[in-house]
């Protein structure tokens, strides 16, 4: 038998967390563009045996791509493909912009803010993906909704437990684990990191990052439902 935690089926998100949702589900499908003709520039060049390691998403990259000489019609894809890129790069900074400027103006996002390693994209796409906090009854349900959750199975009297569910938004888990990382080993968040060390002698690291990962997204939820900034001690988790 599965089993999961149960999460909120039905949720109408007020217009402010709408606007946050646009925000940063735009920035996002605007950067997986911008990957996208970056791997069609590294393609071109492979094909006419260009193997330098070249960074279209600099400047100096773009710069030094356009001095290339390759033939016609392949030289004029190139240049296409350099300027989508530079355009998609200035419409992430003016979003990026309007990104910051949302995040220090509320409550919530400030207040996630207070987390080593959350900046404030993170902490507007975790409370454009997690709407009212209200909603949820309770930190394990949070955990189901994002999809951190382990997955039980239970047979008879054995019960195992195996990855996490990746249930919900997979964009919210990487920003999560990606803050967790920061938290850890740039930021010395000293709760976390004794939490992750404990976890990675037993256990390898992806897994104890993850549940690194967990554990914030668990302070997360009572520091909303509290209305307070980030401290660990004081969070059951």
């Amino acid at each position: 038998m599965l089993r999961l935690n149960s999460v909120p089926e039905s949720y109408v998100p007020t217009e402010e967390v709408k606007e946050a949702r646009a925000r940063v589900r735009g920035r996002q499908t605007l950067v997986e563009n911008r990957t996208k003709y970056a791997n069609k520039v590294h393609g071109l060049l492979s094909d006419h045996g260009i193997t330098e390691d070249v960074k279209p998403l600099t400047v100096e990259g773009r710069e030094s791509l356009r001095g290339l000489s390759i033939p016609t019609p392949f030289d004029t894809l190139l240049e296409s493909y350099l300027d989508l890129i530079e355009s998609l790069t200035e419409e992430i900074q003016k979003l990026d912009e309007t990104i910051e400027e949302r995040a220090g103006s509320l409550k919530e996002t400030q207040l996630l803010m207070t987390i080593p390693g959350v900046s404030y994209y993170t902490a507007l796409t975790i409370y454009a993906e997690l709407g009212g906090i209200d909603r949820f009854d309770g930190d394990k349900e949070v955990v189901s909704y994002v999809g951190l959750n382990p997955v039980i199975r239970e047979s008879g009297d054995s019960r195992i437990e195996g990855g996490i569910s990746k249930r919900g938004s997979g964009r919210v888990r990487w920003l999560l684990v990606q803050a967790a990382n920061t938290a850890v080993h740039t930021s010395n968040d000293e709760y976390l990191s004794r939490f992750y060390d404990r976890l990675a002698s037993r256990k390898n690291s992806q897994k104890a990052i993850v549940a690194a990962a967990r554990k914030m997204l668990v302070s997360i939820y009572h520091m909303l439902d509290r209305r307070e900034v980030y401290d660990p001690p004081g969070v059951t988790a």
